[in-house]
């Protein structure tokens, strides 16, 4: 499995849990969760009616979520903690999804971003060092620090690979194990954070947000808007009116 699973029980429930090789039967208070992290095998099985949130998270999104640092562990497996903020975001998200997403995808996805970022500051471990295979914390900065300082200018592989001191192809494959996307996809996620940071200050037209960030013009942007976060800019402008 490579995605972490959070499991919110809503209703008093009978359940049949199992994380890896350990194994419980019991009964989850309302308001605990619990938590399967990616790479881990487990299994619940309830009795009766269950009423559940069922929430699934990239490695990917853990690392896009920690904006001052890049993430190597994984969420420490629990069969039921406790945490009161998490719960108020899983009953947005399932009052959000019942309700047919009124507030829109962006909604969403920030929505998203607080919730990862809740479990990276309370239930993740972290060893630290680089595990084999991946880029080190340092090189991944330098790497981070030197597309946001040439956010709109063209960036290619190659030029990417010589700030990591690596050749383009061990650079392609250590990179995607460290971060959970491919450069050119992470680059895109940047620019898209930073232009929708510029789009809420209303300084500059959209065109100008565009070359700022490194698309080819604002259609480009646009294109990249609707796929990741599901609507244009011009709907982020008019969602904040």
């Amino acid at each position: 499995m490579r995605q972490n699973l959070l499991l919110f029980p809503m209703s008093q429930i009978h359940f049949e849990c199992r994380l890896a090789d350990r194994r419980l039967t019991h009964e989850p208070t309302i308001g605990t969760h619990a938590v399967c992290p990616a790479g881990i095998d487990c299994k619940a099985d309830g009795e009766g009616d269950i009423d559940i949130v069922l929430i699934a998270v990239d490695q990917a999104q853990l690392t896009l979520a920690n904006t001052d640092d890049f993430f190597y562990g994984k969420l420490r497996e629990r069969f039921a903690q406790t945490d009161v903020d998490l719960l108020k975001l899983a009953r947005k998200f399932q009052q959000e999804s019942s309700a047919g997403c009124p507030n829109g995808p962006l909604w969403w996805s920030e929505l998203s971003i607080s919730f990862v970022m809740g479990l990276l500051q309370r239930h993740a471990s972290d060893p630290g060092n680089s595990p084999p295979g991946m880029l080190d914390r340092t090189t991944l900065r330098r790497i981070k620090e030197y597309i946001a300082d040439h956010l709109d200018e063209p960036m290619d592989i190659v030029t990417l690979a010589k700030v990591a001191c690596r050749s383009p192809f061990h650079f392609t494959r250590m990179f995607a194990r460290s971060v959970g996307m491919t450069p050119h996809k992470y680059v895109v996620r940047l620019r898209l954070q930073r232009a929708l940071q510029l789009i809420r200050t209303r300084r500059m037209g959209l065109a100008h947000v565009a070359a700022a960030t490194g698309f080819a013009d604002h259609a480009h942007m646009s294109r990249w808007f609707k796929h990741v976060y599901g609507i244009s800019p011009s709907q982020v402008i008019a969602e904040d009116t």
